[in-house]
Formats: C-alpha cells, structure tokens, sequence
C-alpha cells in the first residue's frame, strides 16, 4: 500500500479520528492524513453504521509518511502519547469498539516494531494499566466522509474542538516542538 519506494503507510485508531488526524498532521514528515475506518466487516460503511459498534470497524487515520523523515517506530511513539491505550473500547467520554486503540499493520517489519513498542512501553510502565491496544493485519481502508476530513482545522471553535482536541494538540506541540512542521 506504499504510494512510493520512499513512503510508508501506518493505520491507526486512537479514539475519535478528529482527534489524531488534528495531530499527525503537524508531524514533519508525514505527507497525508486521512481519516476512515478499518477492521471490520462491512464494505464501505458509513459513519452512522460505524457508530452503531455493529460493522467490527475503528474509527482510524491513515497516514503516509516519509520513513528517512520520521521512522515508523517514531509515529507510534506519538500515538501512544496523544491517547490512552489501556482503556478497552473507550477514549474519554467515547465509548464502543469503534473508538478502539488499533494499529493495522502493513508489514511484518510494522508488525515487529508495534509489539517491541508496546513491550518497551509496558516494561517501563508509563502506564498504570497495562497496553490493550489490538495489533492486526490492515486488511481495508475506508474513507471518512467529507465532513470529517480535516475536521480540527475547519472547526476549532467546536465545543469539541476546544474541550478535547486542542489540549491534545497543545500537549503534542509541547511534547514534540522539534518534530513540528515549520
């Protein structure tokens, strides 16, 4: 699913994409971010379906990146920072499988990396509750409908936008000034 020979892709849910897609996209080296859904069963659900927890889908972002920019291992390091991934199913007031904490992995090499991650982080106990964020195959990629592309940057006077997503932005931003795009 590489767009290129020097492109990667990582699939990822962490809670409502409005939220992650509002972060990566301040990543340097990251080219795209798209939010949509992945790991269910249903061909092209919509959002209403999604939300109902009964298609199997995440609420993700996919990200194409550039690895000699930013490593594959750097993007998890920056999903386990912007959510929580010891709460089964949930994020904040979120709650279903759709708001899952995920990582779909396109190879065996991002496969390899998110279990070293999520073992290292656990070991080191940065967390007061173990890792449960699910690590499976990408299998399909949705797209989001327009309404949710770019949703942070359309809408940052949203109630949402200014209770949960800024202070999420703002502590990415704060954790990670070197890493911004200028």
């Amino acid at each position: 699913m590489d767009s290129s020979p020097n492109r990667e892709v990582a699939t990822l849910g962490a809670g409502c994409f409005w939220c992650v897609e509002a972060v990566f996209d301040e990543l340097r080296g990251v080219e795209t971010v798209e939010s949509g859904y992945s790991g269910g069963q249903v061909p092209n659900p919509s959002y209403e379906q999604v939300c109902t927890g009964r298609t199997g889908h995440a609420e993700v972002i996919q990200v194409t990146f550039d690895p000699e920019v930013v490593s594959f291992r750097q993007i998890l390091e920056v999903f386990f920072t912007v959510h929580d991934p010891t709460t089964l199913n949930r994020q904040g007031a979120d709650v279903g499988t759709q708001y899952r904490s995920a990582i779909f992995y396109h190879s065996p090499e991002q496969k390899a990396t998110a279990g070293q991650v999520i073992a290292e982080m656990n070991g080191a106990g940065i967390w007061n509750a173990p890792i449960v964020t699910e690590v499976a195959e990408f299998s399909e990629f949705f797209p989001a409908g327009e309404y949710h592309r770019d949703y942070y940057r359309r809408n940052p006077n949203q109630g949402y936008c200014q209770i949960v997503i800024a202070p999420k932005v703002a502590k990415f931003r704060k954790k990670y000034l070197a890493n911004l795009k200028s």
